[in-house]
């Protein structure tokens, strides 16, 4: 089993409290610990613009802008977001954007492209909110763009949402055929037939049930168009709550309510026991044992996420010396 670490950027008010001007440092110096360690094969953010559970002012800082700055000062760790939102940006501008990050980092760079959700943030930035028939149609499209373009150096498609007439792109990124597409969501009809066609990667439900009936699906989608299931890893997110015993488990939940408390107090309680229900929460032996039943069921890739990272490794820490090495 592989595993990415979620650099905090405010997105999910994990920057709280901490002066603009050292939020660079404090970022980069998680990204610089992940990537002198071993225990994380990637590092991920964010593309979101307002912040969760409530759009309340919160920094939130660009995806794609901290991809660049990762690509430049990291060496080891792949690249990812969770996820892109395609209609966030041209795919074709996208696609440009991407090449130009992975030829930076040396071939680092991974895709994760997603249809999008938050409505708010959508209508606040003047992109409208099409239904989700209609921005699941804007993904597949955008990925058609995406891909003739890393093979190709140019694209062309005259699509019902995005068209494109000899859209080119030089250098091609350094990756063969560019940068690995994680398809993200578990729409059932049409964003898992999306990710059948399209992805190396998907990213769904990390529920041990909801894992295994969204995987299921994928692989009714697979054999539909002919594509072993086995080509496509599968990967969940995960917040991860982890302490030496259940009373420090404890503490660090109420240390999530208490952090949550000061900039959204009327949603605290609620968050923090969203992250208390989570799958990996425990201690070090829980934790693994439900990874390694997620690991029977096909999950293989691990995206966690600290809500204290910003303020505190000790969590982080403790996870990379006693859970990782026992998936591995």
């Amino acid at each position: 089993m592989r595993f990415g670490l979620f650099i905090p950027q405010g997105w999910r008010q994990d920057l709280t409290g901490i002066e603009p001007r050292d939020h660079w440092s404090v970022m980069s110096g998680l990204a610089t610990y992940a990537d002198e360690g071993d225990a994380f094969d990637s590092i991920w953010v964010y593309d979101h613009v307002h912040a969760v559970p409530e759009p309340n002012g919160e920094a939130t800082h660009e995806a794609w802008s901290l991809i660049n700055a990762y690509a430049a000062t990291t060496r080891r760790v792949t690249l990812g977001q969770m996820c892109t939102c395609m209609a966030y940006r041209n795919p074709a501008y996208l696609a440009k954007v991407a090449a130009t990050a992975d030829v930076i980092s040396g071939g680092r760079v991974q895709m994760g492209i997603g249809a999008g959700w938050y409505e708010h943030e959508w209508r606040a930035y003047g992109y409208g909110f099409p239904s989700a028939g209609e921005r699941i149609a804007m993904l597949d499209e955008g990925v058609q763009i995406m891909k003739q373009m890393w093979t190709n150096g140019v694209a062309t498609l005259d699509g019902v949402h995005y068209q494109v007439d000899g859209a080119q792109l030089a250098p091609l990124p350094l990756q063969v055929d560019g940068p690995p597409l994680w398809i993200a969501g578990g729409g059932e009809r049409k964003t898992l037939r999306v990710a059948a066609e399209h992805a190396q990667y998907t990213n769904f439900d990390g529920s041990p049930e909801g894992f295994a009936h969204k995987s299921a699906v994928l692989a009714e989608h697979c054999a539909a168009i002919g594509r072993p299931f086995e080509e496509i890893t599968r990967s969940a997110n995960y917040n991860v709550v982890i302490g030496r015993t259940e009373a420090e488990v404890d503490d660090r939940i109420a240390w999530i309510e208490e952090h949550y408390a000061r900039t959204v107090p009327a949603k605290a309680p609620e968050v923090a026991e969203q992250f208390r229900r989570g799958p990996l929460v425990g201690t070090p032996e829980q934790i693994v044992d439900t990874l390694t039943t997620l690991r029977d069921l096909g999950m293989t890739y691990a995206i966690t996420y600290f809500a204290e990272a910003a303020y505190d490794r000790s969590g982080i820490d403790l996870f990379a010396r006693e859970v990782v090495p026992a998936l591995r």
